[in-house]
């Protein structure tokens, strides 16, 4: 195994990422384009989840495939971004037709909570969401405080936008892309190690070992008694260029949730509002029940180091110290 050539959700071929920030306001929303469509599921795991078209997402339902996913900042309010995304593709005739000429694009979304980092009043809309779609390319893809990172916060630290990607020899590749934002730690308190670090692939991190703390860590009791701390979510994608039903790619973001369990502690939690998507592009073949099992646990793979990316990418802002700064990584 070994990582695509941008790391990245941009190596599943037909992905597409683009960015919009407000650097000054500490907001933003990325946004997964897929314009010749996807398969695709979603998994909720946070108890404070924001999100739009989810339901539709359903192996029962009658939607097969989606045109692009939102990743947002500014909690519900930012759900608003999907409607630049519509509105991006429906000029260019891309979504589920519904007459001779007429499409309705299938974006689903999710919001993460950034609003007691930047400013409450100011959250990414329609406009902010058709300007990260104008953006998106198959190149890398930028990390750290862009996009829905740009205001993230995880554990008390600065979070932010991670990517990640794996490619294996039988040409099955699969890649991630995480709004770190996590009310739980992704490293040890006392040694300041990752908890995820395991999982890197040939030095991805560029970490020093062993971490050096350096500056006093931030006070945890902000965990569960603080009331502006205690709102959090870790949203993302999982795309892979196997060939999926709707009921498969459910799975794949069932499983690829392990990969939140692996980075962070505690995962899940009443605070997080986590929801993960996946996406299934179709080019690869999987018989049997043990390749879609291994698919969905590379997945949760690929999906934590995406959300440790986020945190190292991140940069101090907003009141906020990231990693690097902290533990002298």
């Amino acid at each position: 195994m070994k990582a695509g050539p941008f790391n990245a959700i941009t190596d599943v071929p037909g992905i597409k990422v683009g960015h919009y920030t407000d650097a000054f306001n500490l907001t933003g929303v990325s946004v997964v384009l897929v314009e010749q469509g996807a398969v695709a599921g979603v998994d909720v795991r946070g108890s404070a989840p924001g999100t739009r078209e989810t339901d539709l997402l359903h192996p029962a339902n009658l939607v097969e495939q989606v045109q692009a996913i939102v990743l947002s900042g500014g909690s519900a309010y930012g759900l608003e971004a999907a409607g630049g995304v519509l509105r991006y593709l429906e000029e260019r005739g891309l979504g589920y037709r519904v007459g001779e000429r007429e499409v309705v694009p299938i974006v689903p979304a999710a919001a993460l909570f950034d609003l007691s980092v930047g400013s409450y009043a100011v959250r990414p809309g329609a406009e902010q969401g058709y300007q990260a779609a104008l953006a998106a390319h198959g190149g890398p893809v930028e990390q750290g405080n862009v996009g829905a990172g740009t205001g993230a916060k995880t554990g008390g630290l600065k979070g932010g936008l991670g990517s990640a990607s794996v490619v294996l020899d039988d040409g099955l590749r699969i890649g991630a892309i995480v709004g770190a934002n996590a009310h739980g730690r992704a490293w040890d308190p006392v040694s300041g190690e990752l908890y995820a670090r395991w999982l890197e692939l040939g030095g991805e991190f560029g970490l020093k070992h062993p971490p050096r703390l350096i500056h006093t860590p931030p006070d945890y009791s902000y965990m569960f008694d603080s009331p502006l701390q205690l709102h959090n979510t870790v949203i993302g994608v999982v795309a892979t260029n196997a060939r999926l039903s709707k009921a498969q790619a459910q799975k794949v973001a069932m499983m690829a949730h392990d990969g939140i369990a692996r980075a962070v502690t505690p995962a899940h939690t009443m605070f997080d509002g986590d929801v993960i998507f996946a996406l299934g592009t179709g080019e690869v073949e999987l018989s049997t029940p043990a390749q879609l099992s291994r698919l969905g646990a590379l997945a949760a793979d690929v999906f934590a180091r995406a959300l440790i990316h986020g945190l190292l990418h991140a940069r101090s802002v907003g009141g906020l110290r990231c990693y690097r700064e902290v533990y002298d990584a």
